[in-house]
């Protein structure tokens, strides 16, 4: 069912919370996938990374979670959720692949093209996936605004 105040509203994707086990660990994760996370400033177990787009994602930890939400537990199976970054061309994925793996997290699938854009996805630490994707639909030049 739909009512005219959805009709109207425009929604943008705003933050995503990443609940780390290991916090130093997880925003090492991200750093090597070429995110310029900062340390968490001491005394507090939140990283905060704006990105050029606007979307923020928070690094934090389980205790926190808790904190917010006494009845949150982390999922004991399956992943919690897929996240996708994007690259400019095949190359970079297969780098960041090899740069993430040779690093020793777990690839979940190798560089190549299953069913659409050429894409690889590997394990971070917290038991999420990142899916890293070079769509040329999403590279290209929108050109000047209209």
């Amino acid at each position: 069912m739909t009512n005219d105040l959805a009709l109207h509203t425009s929604i943008r994707f705003g933050m995503m919370v990443i609940y780390a086990r290991d916090l130093q660990r997880s925003i090492g994760f991200y750093r090597l996938l070429g995110l310029d996370v900062p340390d968490p400033l001491p005394g507090r177990p939140v990283s905060i990374y704006r990105m050029g787009n606007g979307v923020t994602i928070i690094f934090t930890t389980d205790e926190l979670a808790q904190r917010f939400d006494a009845g949150w537990t982390r999922p004991d199976h399956g992943y919690q959720q897929v996240m996708e970054f994007l690259v400019d061309d095949d190359a970079s994925v297969d780098a960041v692949w090899t740069r993430l793996t040779s690093a020793g997290h777990h690839g979940r699938t190798a560089p190549g093209r299953i069913i659409g854009p050429y894409a690889t996805m590997v394990d971070d630490p917290d038991g999420n996936v990142v899916l890293i994707s070079n769509d040329p639909a999403t590279n290209a030049d929108p050109g000047p605004p209209a």
